[in-house]
């Protein structure tokens, strides 16, 4: 009779101590990279940012144009057409200035949704592919050992 092997599908040299520090150094790194790109991202906004606080911060206000897309020269020379690509037209009650604040689109949003759909769609359809080959190859690994130990009777 051949040796027992055990049922974990893990290999038992990827619980050596070297590799899952490579493991948790590289997911670290990952994670650094994400949070420092955030990060980065959020400083960029904050330099763009106008020195004066808009009007429609710090007292009420009135939509007057709603929502709408920014064309190529509003999205260069509007900072409010920097955030979504969208604005609408407000109109403030105190002071009665006419601004723009950057808005989201329904449009934006729905197109955003279906491209988030498509992409569970996706991987759902490339892990399942994935499983079924890893089930086919463990079920011929089984198989094999099988009929080695039927052959060795």
């Amino acid at each position: 009779m051949g040796r027992m092997e055990s049922d974990c599908r893990i290999p038992m040299s990827c619980l050596r101590p070297r590799i899952l520090a490579l493991h948790a150094l590289f997911w670290i790194l990952v994670s650094l990279r994400v949070f420092g790109a955030a990060l980065l991202s959020e400083e960029k906004t904050t330099v763009a940012r106008p020195v004066t606080t808009p009007c429609w911060q710090m007292e009420e206000f009135v939509v007057a144009v709603e929502c709408f897309r920014c064309n190529t020269f509003q999205s260069k020379s509007w900072a409010a057409c920097i955030q979504t690509g969208y604005v609408e037209g407000i109109n403030c009650t105190k002071s009665n200035k006419d601004e723009y604040k950057s808005c989201r689109s329904t449009l934006m949003e729905e197109h955003l949704f279906w491209k988030f759909e498509g992409a569970m769609l996706g991987l759902t359809i490339l892990f399942a592919l994935i499983v079924v080959a890893r089930q086919r190859s463990l079920d011929r690994l089984a198989s094999e050992k099988v009929r080695r130990q039927i052959e060795s009777i």
